[in-house]
């Protein structure tokens, strides 16, 4: 269990965790929900530089109140540029952005999204998704993705029910076969129970580090694929007072995610 003593839940959790993924004088493509949370965040504590871009068109904004959208106002305050999407696109297709957030409904051991369907049939699947939208362009362009999701068998999968987003595809080499640039690929995924990233070699999802109160029997019983561990397996740091009154004061203070 994560923080049995009450100082903070599992979403500020997972935000402070995505935040320190993020460098400075870095340019990320940011999403909707806990990657705007944690892009204020890395903004307001190690990374005031960071550039923030959003689908809609809003690059380099000051975020001064969340968006609860890539399209809502405050992700074109006193920005850099109001452009579009095409433009944004554009920029990431060039190789200069570093970082994109994404989701899904599934991923598996190389990184690979599902945010299209659950089912077998494409016509009459048993869940609809919403799609790709833009993540397979930005997957497929931006030099490091990150996923933030919450983590059981559902969704940590050993076979796609559809592929849509391409991670490192069936392994080494695959990537570059299909013609994306080579360092381009899956970075990190910040999960309800641990940080994992990806084995150099093998290019296999690995545990980096686990949450407070989180076991490997935990991470290997909540996915099915055989996941890797580091040598040694971290606990991950949890968040600093300074961290949680920015997110409570600053950011969030409706809890609209980090109160979910």
């Amino acid at each position: 269990m994560t923080d049995p003593n009450g100082r903070y839940n599992l979403m500020e959790l997972m935000v402070c965790v995505a935040a320190r993924q993020l460098e400075d004088r870095k340019t990320a493509v940011i999403g909707t929900g806990m990657p705007l949370a944690a892009a204020m965040l890395a903004q307001k504590t190690h990374a005031p530089n960071l550039i923030t871009m959003f689908e809609a068109g809003g690059i380099a904004p000051q975020l001064i109140a969340l968006p609860l959208t890539v399209a809502a106002s405050h992700t074109q305050t006193r920005a850099l540029m109001h452009s579009s999407m095409n433009e944004v696109m554009e920029a990431c297709q060039r190789g200069v952005v570093d970082y994109t957030f994404l989701g899904g409904a599934q991923i598996d051991m190389y990184g690979n999204i599902n945010s299209t369907m659950i089912g077998t049939n494409f016509q009459k699947p048993k869940v609809r998704l919403p799609g790709s939208g833009g993540a397979n362009d930005l997957a497929s362009l931006c030099w490091k993705t990150l996923v933030i999701t919450p983590h059981d068998k559902r969704r940590f999968v050993s076979k796609l029910d559809f592929l849509t987003t391409p991670g490192y595809l069936t392994g080494p080499g695959a990537r570059e076969c299909a013609g994306l640039l080579p360092g381009t690929g899956p970075y990190k995924v910040i999960s309800t129970l641990a940080l994992m990233g990806y084995d150099r070699v093998s290019k296999r999802m690995c545990v980096e580090s686990l949450h407070p109160g989180v076991t490997k029997d935990d991470v290997i019983a909540n996915t099915g694929f055989e996941i890797l561990f580091a040598d040694p397996v971290l606990t991950t740091a949890e968040p600093t007072d300074q961290e949680l009154k920015i997110l409570r004061e600053e950011i969030d203070p409706a809890g609209l995610i980090i109160g979910k």
